[in-house]
């Protein structure tokens, strides 16, 4: 697919269903030609969500275990060929993919066998989706607003065979909070991986905090900017090239330890001239929290330009923010 040949009609279809949670309401990946331009433009935006992700896991020095992934809601198979590029083919041995449309499996399918000619590709059956064997490593893409609450019980009994998940979301205030509700429900066999810092009930979803909600803002790679592709999509589609919000979930069945010193920064910081104040999220709960500038000029700057997952351990004196190192790679 060429960014001439776009499918702009299905791409028009596709975003006001999504937006509007109408894909729930029917078939929408009609034709190879909508899901290839899907991929080329959608689909790659939520890719960037998708690295943003596996890059906090790679700073939590975290991969999956499972040599096999189920890739639910496929759609174009975005988040399955970000997920194994990330880690490397040679970790997995097999992919299972399904969607409710076959023609997007089977177009997730012929692009995952292309690019990973030594995995063992192929559509999930309805018999493994409804049985009762281990699922492995589950990962879950943009589906929440167009779920169904039978689709959704299915989906959880699917969470409830695996050995560990990632669930990518749009950050909405609505659907990070049904997510929130979610990762409550599964405290118990799993360990939340991220974004939390701790294995408490979500203290969003605590009462007093109803204008609050978990979510986080990807990079999108800065090339787009001067790209005419992409400055053009951007312009015909009506959309903010550089918003890129998001929410997420990622569980481990075997992991059992959290490190209860970090804290996550909830959305972005918001710069003022003499402070810095963000949402802090953290075992002790969620509460606004500010930095002085004067106390610490260089804190203060980064926190305004730190592109990374903003995930932090504090130090403080009399409730208020003195110093910080950011979680890093090497920790």
């Amino acid at each position: 697919m060429k960014w001439t040949e776009l499918d702009w009609p299905a791409l028009d279809r596709l975003r006001e269903g999504f937006l509007n949670g109408g894909a729930a309401h029917g078939p929408y990946w009609k034709t190879t030609s909508a899901l290839a331009s899907y991929d080329l433009t959608y689909g790659e935006r939520i890719g960037w969500k998708w690295d943003q992700v596996l890059r906090e896991l790679r700073m939590k020095n975290w991969s999956p275990k499972s040599r096999t992934i189920v890739d639910w809601g496929c759609g174009s198979g975005i988040a399955s060929r970000r997920v194994i590029s990330f880690f490397g083919a040679e970790h997995f041995d097999s992919l299972l993919l399904w969607d409710h449309e076959p023609v997007a499996t089977q177009y997730a399918e012929s692009i995952a066998r292309r690019d990973y000619p030594n995995l063992e590709v192929s559509g999930a059956t309805p018999g493994f989706l409804n049985g009762d064997s281990p699922v492995g490593f589950l990962i879950i893409s943009h589906v929440l607003n167009e779920l169904s609450p039978e689709a959704l019980e299915s989906l959880r009994k699917l969470i409830a065979r695996a050995e560990s998940v990632i669930w990518v979301e749009p950050s909405t205030s609505d659907v990070s909070r049904v997510l929130g509700d979610i990762r409550d429900m599964l405290l118990d066999p799993f360990t939340v991986v991220a974004p939390c810092t701790h294995q408490q009930s979500c203290p969003v979803l605590a009462e007093g905090n109803e204008r609050d909600w978990c979510h986080f803002f990807a990079p999108p790679p800065s090339e787009i900017f001067s790209d005419p592709d992409w400055v053009k999509f951007g312009q015909r589609a009506g959309i903010d090239l550089r918003s890129l919000p998001y929410s997420f979930l990622v569980l481990d069945r075997e992991q059992k330890t959290t490190d209860t010193s970090l804290s996550r920064i909830l959305g972005r910081t918001k710069q003022f001239k003499p402070y810095t104040r963000f949402l802090n999220c953290d075992q002790h709960g969620l509460e606004f929290v500010t930095l002085p500038k004067r106390g610490n000029p260089a804190l203060y700057k980064q926190l305004d330009r730190n592109k990374s997952p903003l995930i932090y351990r504090w130090t403080r004196e009399n409730g208020t923010i003195t110093n910080g190192s950011a979680l890093k790679l090497e920790d």
